[in-house]
């Protein structure tokens, strides 16, 4: 139903501006401002396979810009470093600023400290941040854009995490059919209507609201043993076993496989599931 991800667009195009009828911005801007020169900083580093051990993997390496930042339908879950292979489906990208918690199972609450995940994951990018840091502070180019965005010489781990921050915050997806729709800009079709309908009364207590999800964490049948523990590995409640977040449909359309394993090929096997 969702499938357009733009980058954020207002008069000035590197101001980050919540869409009329979005809820307030979870992040914390007054601390990490969205400028030019750290949202072009933080996308030359999301592109950059610097972040890992063996310069092998970059964030967009699992997060494809052309799948609106998800991974490549073939890999059911993430491939990092020397071909290993992650245990859960590689999230897209949309509407992160309103978000409460990432992961699948919701193991961070600031957008700021996701990256670190990644880049110390052993099977993801398995670098240190601290060389991570010491190989920018040593790089050709990076030092003078780290001080045109920041307006200092010191390179650090907040700072980098921040360039990174300004620049997936502007990845906002609000310009859907859907969207013009509720604005009275465009008309929805007679099968989409009773999509809409059907939705509203099926699938709309999980996937609530202008974001399409609650936040929430749910199981919602897709094992019946589990290997993944879910958000119980971070709550340590037994009743959480097998739980995890409910993910936005925005861009759904083109971010398959579905569920936190990639087990489920297409939306009609999540339908039929």
């Amino acid at each position: 139903a969702c499938q357009d991800d733009s980058l954020q667009q207002a008069k000035n195009p590197y101001e980050f501006v919540a869409p009329d009828n979005f809820p307030e911005p979870t992040y914390t801007f007054y601390n990490n401002e969205v400028t030019e020169e750290g949202f072009k900083l933080g996308k030359k580093l999301f592109f950059d396979p610097i972040l890992s051990i063996d310069g092998s993997i970059s964030c967009s390496s699992c997060h494809n810009q052309s799948l609106a930042f998800a991974d490549d339908p073939l890999h059911p879950v993430s491939i990092g470093i020397d071909g290993l292979v992650g245990t859960r489906n590689t999230p897209a990208l949309a509407n992160l600023a309103f978000m409460k918690e990432f992961f699948w199972d919701g193991g961070v609450s600031h957008l700021d400290f996701v990256p670190i995940n990644a880049i110390e994951s052993p099977v993801e990018m398995g670098e240190d941040i601290v060389t991570v840091v010491t190989k920018i502070r040593n790089h050709a180019e990076y030092p003078a854009l780290f001080e045109a965005a920041f307006n200092t010489t010191e390179i650090n781990m907040p700072l980098l995490m921040d360039a990174l921050a300004q620049f997936v915050l502007l990845m906002v997806s609000n310009n859907s059919k859907y969207d013009a729709y509720l604005k009275g800009a465009a008309n929805l079709t007679t099968q989409e209507l009773k999509g809409l309908e059907l939705f509203d009364q099926k699938c709309e207590s999980c996937h609530s609201g202008i974001l399409f999800t609650s936040q929430g964490y749910f199981n919602n049948g897709i094992d019946s043993v589990f290997s993944d523990s879910g958000r119980a590995a971070i709550s340590a409640n037994p009743l959480d076993i097998g739980k995890f977040k409910v993910p936005t449909l925005r861009n759904v359309f083109v971010t398959p496989p579905y569920m936190h394993d990639g087990s489920l090929k297409t939306l009609r096997d999540v339908i039929d599931h």
